[in-house]
């Protein structure tokens, strides 16, 4: 059993007016030394393979096909063995 802690982010390239905006929020309530703000979705799901390299490859396909968007986002996770 494995637990996959997935990161979803913007690109670089892509604009985030939510992270612009919780950055200038952030600068209201004076934490004036915040550069930048990017946010994203966190995900967790937990499955069951036979082994750490097929858990890597269904979350890498998960990834790809529902949890994000391969044209605007990019994504990253790491495997926990439960």
């Amino acid at each position: 059993m494995f637990k996959a802690n997935i990161h979803v982010t913007l690109k670089k390239s892509i604009l985030d007016p939510q992270g612009t905006a919780v950055q200038k929020a952030l600068h209201s309530l004076n934490y004036v030394n915040v550069t930048d703000v990017r946010l994203g979705k966190y995900f967790e799901v937990q499955l069951d393979a036979p082994d750490r390299a097929a858990a890597e490859a269904q979350v890498r396909e998960m990834c790809e096909r529902l949890l994000a968007n391969p044209v605007i986002e990019d994504f990253t996770f790491e495997l926990v063995e439960v």
